[in-house]
């Protein structure tokens, strides 16, 4: 029987719950021996932090808590995947977004870009109603009305430089974290990179979301191609538009680490950190 995108996202979810409190660390029995010298003081600040530990009680405490550590039992499989996405972008993507970048110009780029930034608007909506940022919930549904409307179906961002209009962005995996929900562990997925089992559960919300899950295109020649086809081909354009703004800046953060899986995992961290914290 096929499953329905809302029973796999509560499947989901309870998966999250689990993951994030089976990776915590055991607690330490208290001690009834004399307070420890400054040596041992000093071992004892080197033990790892626990990122699922909430030592306030407050729900909604300081968020540099939930993120300044995140479990890696996965290391040996998400090294081999860093490598495969690592060829694919420099054998597929790359090659194909220089050549994308060559032949269409900057402002059709753009349009293309702010296109499927407008498609997300319902994720980011949604998202900032989750988290109560209702300013935010304003200020995306009305620049979603704006270019959806006077921009041409988003073709064009005619709000761009209006900070009323340009909240922080908002997904499912920042408002599991926004409730304080650990990140469970770190996992690099083929393709689509590196990710947490608290963002992987977010990254499927926001698919049932996202009305690009739900477009088909009908062929009139060939007959209707299925939505798993759109999907693909809208993923793949998003992808390679998007590259082609960047291209070089994969490359250096990557030539200037000496372990380039590490400094990319840190990155993902501390960037997921601060959208959470806006």
């Amino acid at each position: 029987m096929a499953m329905k995108p809302g029973q796999l996202f509560l499947i989901m979810m309870v998966v999250v719950l689990i993951g994030s409190t089976a990776w915590v660390n055991p607690p330490v029995a208290a001690s009834a021996d004399p307070p420890p010298d400054d040596d041992a003081a000093a071992s004892a600040d080197s033990v790892p932090f626990d990122p699922f530990d909430d030592p306030s009680g407050d729900s909604f405490g300081d968020k540099d808590l939930m993120l300044q550590a995140v479990a890696d039992p996965l290391v040996g499989f998400n090294r081999t995947m860093f490598v495969v996405n690592d060829k694919l972008y420099f054998w597929v993507l790359k090659p194909v977004a220089s050549g994308y970048r060559e032949v269409v110009p900057t402002p059709a780029r753009v349009s293309v870009k702010d296109f499927f930034f407008n498609l997300l608007a319902p994720v980011r909506f949604v998202n900032c109603l989750f988290q109560g940022k209702w300013r935010s919930a304003e200020g995306e549904f009305c620049r979603f009305v704006v270019n959806s409307t006077a921009g041409c179906l988003g073709l064009f961002n005619l709000v761009r430089d209006n900070p009323s209009f340009n909240p922080p962005e908002e997904d499912l995996g920042q408002t599991l974290g926004y409730y304080r929900i650990g990140n469970g562990f770190f996992i690099i997925w083929p393709l689509f990179g590196p990710s947490t089992l608290r963002d992987t559960v977010g990254s499927l919300g926001d698919w049932v979301l996202n009305p690009v899950s739900f477009m088909q295109l009908v062929n009139v020649d060939a007959g209707e191609l299925t939505s798993t086809t759109t999907n693909v081909v809208a993923y793949s354009v998003r992808i390679v538009n998007d590259t082609s703004f960047r291209i070089g800046d994969y490359e250096t953060l990557k030539n200037a680490a000496l372990d380039p899986y590490e400094a990319f995992r840190n990155a993902y961290i501390q960037n997921r950190l601060s959208r959470i914290a806006q």
